[in-house]
This record gives structure tokens, C-alpha cells and sequence, in this order.
């Protein structure tokens, strides 16, 4: 006999934020690590597919899910600890993201308010090492706990065992978010006591001189990340939506100078080894995509990076227009587009 916390042939349309159809084999509701050991030993379920779903905004369902969904609800947030360089802030999987980085703010602990109105839980930053305005999570993970669904032991990982990159972690790369080897349990988050702004970004800054702040206190710094996210992103409640739906890519200096030189408006930003990544958003809208539908699914009116579901969609719509829209990409710059959601 399953535990009563595991449902069989649950309905996964309302937690993928793309509002795609699907159905899972068994749902399982995580609220502590002991019941994913408990999970790891049950004999019915050994051998069975498994993977471990946060809010579901970073998903494509490809079809039904021949296997057992871990829905990661593991509640908790609280101050580890702290030194004199930092503070140690605990978080736990299940926890809704935006609302965990306005805590740490509400509390004076700085450092997470340009990752502000992301969509997603806890658990699932680290594992594709979300970013945005110049930031990504793992320059601010301290280390990690995750559950071992092979034997139901905790193993802890630091950022330096998590290898992040970008969009990007040793968690993505082994495939161990496909495959359910690991579920992501608890984070502890490094907060610098010594904070700055991170405002490089045209858009950060422009909004911050349209309020008329030169030094933006991170609640500000944060109310100006909010405000161009909900200008750029619709509600997925309203309008279902995945987020950005591509990588920004990372190209070659000589690749990225020919395209400048053909195309000076690209905006590009150098990296530390000499690359240079460019804005997936103008490529896309560059190539006609912008506002444009392929039957019930489109990319959004407002921001050209994102995928939105008209209504009625299906799998098969979504991969179609992801086709269409990196093949207008790659056929006027060159340059090969990636998706950020998991297709699974």
C-alpha cells in the first residue's frame, strides 16, 4: 500500500504555469525530507521515474508522466546564523520564491532583490541557477540539502560542489532533474553584510532615474526590478506563460562583432573569459516573432522572449513554435537559441 500523501493519476494542468494538459501516475505532496527517504524505500515504487516539481513556471509537459511527481512543499524560512561578513538565511523547497527574497528584504538582509518577481520555489533556483539583472543565485548559495532517491540519505552540496554556470549546475548538467536522483530539500543562502546595488542594467537604471533615486536602498532596487518585470511579464494566472523562454545566448567576440557590425542596436554584454552574450529578446523580435501566434501560442506582445498560451494549448504547440521561432533566429543571425523550460 502507497502513503496517503501519494495520489494516483493526479492532474498536473494547474501546476505548470503554461496550463498544459497532462496527467501524472502518482503525485506525491513533499513536506519533509523523511518523506522523500520514505519514497527512496517503498518496494512499490522502486524502479519507478521520478521528478521533483517546484511551482512549475520552468516546465513543458510534453504528455502524461509515466512515473511519480514529487510536488516539493517543504515549508520553512529562518536566520542559520551569521558572522561578521554575512548572513546565513535558511530556506526550504517548498517555499514560493518572490515571497522568500521580499521576507529576506523585510528583514534588512540584502543581496536577493534583483531575483524580486521570479516565478518558482526555493528548490528549483539552483538547479537551472536562475538570474536575472546581473545576478545569479549561485553567487549567493552558501550550500544546499538534497535527498539521495536512490538510498533516502541527505547529502549536503556546496556552491563550489554545485558548480553553477550560467543557466546552469551540476544538478542540470548530470541530468539528476530529468532522471529524480536527487530532490533539493533546504538551501542556506550567503547574505554580504556589505551591500551594494546592482544596477548595470539599462533598464534597472532607467527606471530608477524615472523615480529620481541615484542611491536606491534594496527595497527600492527591488520595487524597480518588480515594476519592469510585471511591464515585460504577464500573469501566468491570466495569461499562461513560462517566463523567458530562452537563454540568452553566449557567442564568440567575433561572432558577436560581425552581428554588431550588421546589426548596431544588438545589445550585447561581454563576459569575463571574452565571450559575449546577447539579448535572446531581440533576436527573437528581430526575426518577426514579436506578438506573433502559431495557432494557440504565441510570443508575448509585450516582451518577445516570452511563450503564451492563448488558450487550448497542447504540447505539440509549444514545441512547434519553439521550432519556428529558433529557426527565423538562427536563419538571420547565426545564432542557435536554447530553451530554458524543462521538457519532460
Amino acid at each position: 500500500m502507497l502513503p496517503d500523501f501519494i495520489q494516483p493519476h493526479a492532474d498536473l494542468t494547474s501546476r505548470n504555469s503554461l496550463a498544459l494538459p497532462a496527467q501524472a501516475e502518482f503525485l506525491a505532496t513533499i513536506t519533509s525530507a523523511e518523506q522523500l527517504a520514505a519514497v527512496a524505500r517503498h518496494p512499490d515504487l522502486a524502479g519507478r521515474r521520478r521528478f521533483a516539481l517546484g511551482g512549475g513556471s520552468n516546465l513543458v509537459l510534453t504528455g502524461d508522466f509515466p512515473g511519480l511527481m514529487l510536488s516539493m512543499a517543504i515549508p520553512g524560512r529562518e536566520l542559520a546564523g551569521e558572522d561578521a561578513q554575512a548572513w546565513y538565511v535558511r530556506a526550504g523547497a517548498g517555499e514560493n520564491w518572490h515571497d522568500f527574497v521580499q521576507w529576506t528584504l523585510a528583514r534588512g538582509w540584502p543581496g536577493l532583490e534583483n531575483l524580486s518577481l521570479i516565478p518558482g520555489s526555493v528548490g528549483a533556483a539552483p538547479i537551472q541557477n536562475i538570474g536575472a539583472y546581473g545576478l545569479e543565485v549561485g553567487e549567493l548559495i552558501d550550500h544546499l540539502e538534497a535527498v539521495d532517491l536512490h538510498t533516502g540519505k541527505t547529502t549536503r552540496f556546496s556552491a563550489a560542489d554545485c558548480a553553477f554556470g550560467y543557466r546552469d549546475s551540476l544538478f542540470k548538467r548530470e541530468g539528476w532533474h530529468l532522471t529524480g536522483r536527487y530532490a533539493i530539500t533546504r538551501i542556506t543562502f550567503r547574505l554580504p553584510k556589505r551591500w551594494h546595488p546592482r544596477t548595470a542594467y539599462g533598464e534597472v537604471s532607467a527606471e530608477l532615474a524615472r523615480n529620481r533615486i541615484d542611491s536606491p536602498s534594496p527595497q527600492q532596487l527591488a520595487a524597480a526590478i518588480i515594476t519592469i518585470r510585471q511591464k515585460k511579464l504577464p500573469d501566468p494566472v491570466a495569461l499562461p506563460n513560462a517566463g523567458s523562454f530562452f537563454q540568452n545566448p553566449v557567442v564568440s567576440a567575433e561572432l558577436a562583432t560581425a552581428l554588431a557590425t550588421a546589426h548596431p542596436q544588438l545589445p550585447r554584454y561581454p563576459q569575463a573569459d571574452g565571450s559575449v552574450k546577447l539579448a535572446a529578446g531581440w533576436l527573437v523580435e528581430q526575426a518577426g516573432w514579436k506578438g506573433r501566434n502559431l495557432g494557440p501560442v504565441g510570443m508575448y506582445e509585450h516582451q518577445a522572449l516570452v511563450l503564451v498560451n492563448r488558450g487550448g494549448a497542447k504540447s505539440r504547440d509549444v514545441q512547434a513554435l519553439t521550432r519556428a521561432v529558433r529557426e527565423a533566429v538562427l536563419a538571420r543571425f547565426g545564432v542557435n537559441l536554447v530553451p530554458e523550460p524543462v521538457f519532460l
